[in-house]
């Protein structure tokens, strides 16, 4: 919205300012931080208040997790609350990409609202039922799916790009469709599964978002894909903004999430976080390379995947617990230990992920 400031520029006053993706990425990332201060305290009383007995733990996780009863969730609020007001005021508000991003992030959110509130009010560990959230999930992701194909250009429509094959695009034809409502969905749900310990899932998150909003930076502005070598995806470069609010409201919600955790982010942020970078990545072409940056969560997801599937087929377990975090609770990790670890295996894959820009 501020961007409409430059309308009162000559080209050389402070107005000017608000033109530059970097400068207004600098505005969204105060912004939301400064939201995340403000309103985390006041929400947490609230939602305090309003859940009484909050979160429900579950009695067959790690015995740790009973100190943790009481603990509030619908954290996720204060996230998407920081980033959605920050994007609204700092970002190109004519820009397509834009919106199907916060799109994407809201709807996932309200799915997650949803499966929180069921849990808390029904102090039931359960919740709304998986398929009603996947059949919703696939649902959002078909819309984002079909906007992102129609506003890319048509060189790259329905096209799959691939991570150190420059000049190779895959023709997926229609089925670019399913393919990017997978990516989204399995982004959403990955995130989700990583949500487990204080502090675990956030800080992953803001990396793969800071490294996505790096490479949607690039593939904006056409020189930078000339010397990088990538394909040129005009106006992803706004997508930086969105990423800066996630940045900012991130640390703002992590303030009150370091252990010992003053409140839980819940589904309403793990869906919605985790369905915003599934959605980026497929607003700049880099579907793979989400996989290589947010791997950490691909491995959490394997993890619950290779465990049902050997369980269902032996009777017996490859994890002591999954997702893998429990596992490593089980065999006498520390929380912290595990949280920290996690974060720097996250920080290397975005490292290598953002490397996959220059490679020849």
């Amino acid at each position: 919205m501020l961007y409409w400031l430059t309308l009162f520029s000559d080209g050389g006053d402070f107005f000017n300012l608000f033109r530059y993706i970097t400068f207004r990425s600098g505005g969204a990332f105060m912004t939301a931080l400064v939201f995340g201060f403000i309103f985390g305290r006041p929400l947490i009383l609230v939602l305090r208040k309003r859940q009484g007995k909050g979160q429900p733990i579950r009695t067959d996780g790690p015995e740790g997790h009973i100190t943790k009863s009481g603990t509030p969730t619908m954290g996720g609020l204060l996230i998407v609350g920081a980033l959605m007001t920050s994007s609204l005021l700092w970002a190109r508000l004519d820009n397509a990409y834009v919106w199907m991003v916060l799109f994407v992030t809201l709807a996932f959110g309200l799915i997650g609202f949803w499966d929180d509130y069921s849990k808390v009010s029904k102090q039931n560990t359960k919740g709304v039922p998986g398929r009603v959230r996947l059949l919703l999930g696939f649902a959002i992701a078909g819309v984002a799916a079909y906007w992102a194909a129609l506003n890319h250009p048509a060189e790259l429509q329905y096209q799959l790009a691939l991570p150190f094959f420059k000049d190779l695009l895959v023709n997926l034809g229609v089925f670019f469709i399913p393919f990017a409502m997978f990516v989204v969905v399995g982004a959403a749900n990955a995130v989700n599964l990583t949500d487990g310990l204080d502090g675990l899932a956030i800080m992953p998150v803001m990396i793969a978002a800071g490294a996505l909003g790096i490479i949607a930076y690039a593939v904006g502005r056409v020189d930078f894909t000339e010397y990088l070598e990538v394909h040129y995806v005009p106006g992803s470069g706004e997508i930086l903004v969105f990423v800066a609010g996630l940045v900012g409201g991130g640390l703002g919600f992590l303030w009150y999430n370091a252990p010992p955790a003053a409140v839980f982010m819940g589904d309403t942020g793990s869906l919605a976080l985790g369905g915003a970078l599934g959605a980026i990545a497929v607003v700049t072409k880099h579907e793979i390379v989400l996989g290589i940056v947010g791997g950490l969560f691909v491995v959490e997801a394997l993890s619950v995947i290779i465990q049902v599937i050997y369980f269902k087929r032996t009777g017996k377990r490859v994890f002591l617990m999954a997702p893998i975090h429990h596992h490593y609770e089980k065999k006498g990790w520390a929380e912290p230990t595990i949280v920290i670890r996690f974060w720097i295996i996250a920080l290397i894959l975005a490292m290598i992920g953002l490397a996959t820009l220059k490679v020849r």
